[in-house]
């Protein structure tokens, strides 16, 4: 019981101190006359991937592999499946055509090019295969890439606003709140790593099992607020823009970072959870040609959830 109740504040304080630091670096930006487009596609978009990076350092350097991959794999497929499934429930999901025709896309690049980079045995006949320092650099040049291309569109983004917090604080209170946020990022990550590895040595099941399911869930809690809150407001694009460029930061950089720190060990079982990341966002690019061009109906998004609790329950009836 230890371990769940570990595992759990974990989490609370990784939402809490990610909250916090946002809350202090936007009121701090806006204290330096920093426009909210530029907060909104920097601060907020980098904020709420803060619990998949933090946990996948602290992981990495713990050399818990299974529950850095897991938690990379298992939060893009929640991304897609569960919540832009919740989403489009909410308010159908309209998509601009540079979403479609560039950030989904990328996202597919991004999962096809760790499968390639992770597969050494499979591809060349090493010995093992692994995410390497030098894979984590690939990775990391092509986020490089992706920062430039998200500079390039910033003047056509709108609506983050309303993501931002309003109030201003005073330079004290956004130091504490910076200060706080970055302590309860690394404290709970720690807690949330040691709680799921004390909970799947309990349960019996694999580390990259609880990776892929609690862990990856947990740390998409942020993207799961951010695209349902945009939904019900019916700002779709940002709940489509939140949940894709997560997908593509959780990768090249969360991943490229995690890798540079301790390489990865990678297992062929690993493929499958790869090929269901591939599939996720082939399937949200199909989707955009069926029914209402460049929308996700609501059944396409039952569709999504259906496939989510299946993924769900194959993973935990092979463990």
């Amino acid at each position: 019981m230890s371990f769940i109740f570990l595992f759990i504040l974990g989490f609370a304080v990784v939402i809490l101190g990610a909250n916090l630091l946002v809350g202090g670096a936007c009121s701090f930006a806006k204290k330096l006359h920093v426009s909210e487009l530029v907060i909104g596609l920097t601060v907020v978009a980098f904020g709420t991937s803060l619990p998949e990076l933090f946990v996948n350092i602290t992981a990495s350097m713990k050399g818990d592999a299974g529950i850095a991959l897991g938690n990379i794999f298992g939060s893009n497929i929640a991304n897609i499946f569960l919540i832009l499934g919740i989403s489009g429930v909410i308010f159908p999901l309209a998509v601009t055509r540079g979403t479609v025709w560039k950030e989904i896309p990328l996202s597919l690049l991004a999962a096809v090019l760790v499968g390639v980079l992770a597969n050494d045995r499979l591809i060349d006949g090493a010995g093992s295969s692994e995410l390497s320092r030098i894979d984590g650099l690939v990775l990391l040049s092509f986020f490089i890439v992706f920062l430039f291309y998200s500079a390039g569109i910033a003047r056509e983004v709108t609506g983050f606003e309303e993501q931002i917090p309003a109030k201003r604080y005073g330079t004290i209170r956004i130091l504490v709140s910076i200060a706080i946020g970055l302590l309860g990022l690394i404290i709970g990550s720690n807690w949330v790593v040691s709680g799921a590895s004390g909970l799947a040595e309990i349960l019996g099941v694999s580390q990259s099992l609880i990776g892929l399911t609690v862990v990856a869930v947990g740390t998409s809690l942020p993207e799961l607020a951010t695209s349902a809150v945009a939904a019900y407001r019916k700002n779709p694009d940002i709940a489509v823009g939140n949940v894709v460029g997560s997908n593509i930061f959780n990768i090249f950089f969360i991943l490229g970072i995690s890798s540079i720190i301790r390489p990865i060990p990678f297992k062929p079982e690993d493929n499958i959870n790869i090929g269901v990341v591939i599939l996720a966002s082939l399937l949200l690019f199909l989707c955009m040609f069926t029914g209402k061009r460049r929308i996700l109906d609501r059944w396409e998004s039952v569709i999504f959830l259906v496939l989510y609790v299946s993924y769900i329950g194959f993973m935990i009836a092979r463990r």
